[in-house]
């Protein structure tokens, strides 16, 4: 299928871009995966993008934690895929995590199309879903990824275990996402008006969203303002 604007896929030096990003950092792929933040801060649930784990996703937890969250990372090892029980892993993760107060929900990548289909399935549970480079939106083949994913995750990207849902969620939805993304394409990291509250471009590469320490706070930055804005 041949795509224009943002609708296209990345350009190959971008996918460069994401191994030059990645190559000095691999350290920060082997993080901590204990709970982080303040013992009675709010609580937020950090779900990893395709092929990664709690680890990969230790330097956006703590820049959360930093900002005050008690921040718990999603305990189910690597994402490989979506599964028939994904949602429901995740809702007995929330029980886990907090049992009354509603939680905050930031998915990096894939991870994001979880946290959406979370907030879909207990809203009264979530407090808010943020994506992260998160190809919610548009085919599911606009992004770089999605041949390696059906090889891993054993499913066709149009065949999902989980209903492809691009309707926005029954709870507030902040969708970050950047054109220096060099997996995913542009419009479908940042949706359209009826599939999520408000977008905001960042400029970063796809790996940067849960690896540097600058974009995370800058993620946390928008996640702070996106909250008060919407209470």
């Amino acid at each position: 299928m041949r795509w224009t604007g943002d609708d296209r896929l990345p350009p190959l030096y971008r996918r460069v871009g994401e191994a030059a990003f990645l190559l000095p950092r691999m350290f920060r792929l082997f993080g901590s995966t204990r709970t982080v933040g303040p013992a009675h801060g709010p609580p937020a649930l950090v779900i990893p993008g395709f092929v990664a784990n709690d680890r990969t996703t230790a330097a956006l937890r703590q820049a959360l934690a930093e900002a005050g969250w008690r921040v718990y990372g999603w305990n189910n090892g690597m994402n490989l895929g979506a599964r028939a029980d994904t949602v429901e892993i995740l809702r007995k993760r929330l029980d886990e995590i907090s049992p009354d107060a509603p939680v905050l929900v930031v998915g990096w990548s894939l991870g994001g199309l979880f946290a959406r289909e979370l907030g879909r399935a207990a809203p009264d549970r979530v407090r808010a879903v943020v994506t992260l480079g998160s190809p919610f939106s548009g085919d599911p083949k606009q992004n770089h990824v999605w041949r390696i994913y059906e090889r891993v995750a054993g499913h066709k990207v149009d065949e999902p275990p989980l209903p492809r849902n691009t309707g926005k969620p029954p709870v507030p939805h902040l969708a970050l996402w950047s054109r220096k993304d060099g997996l995913i394409a542009p419009r479908a990291a940042r949706g359209l008006d009826h599939e999520r509250d408000e977008e905001v471009e960042l400029s970063c590469t796809h790996m940067a969203f849960g690896l540097s320490k600058r974009t995370t706070r800058d993620v946390v930055r928008e996640i702070d303002r996106f909250l008060k804005k919407d209470s």
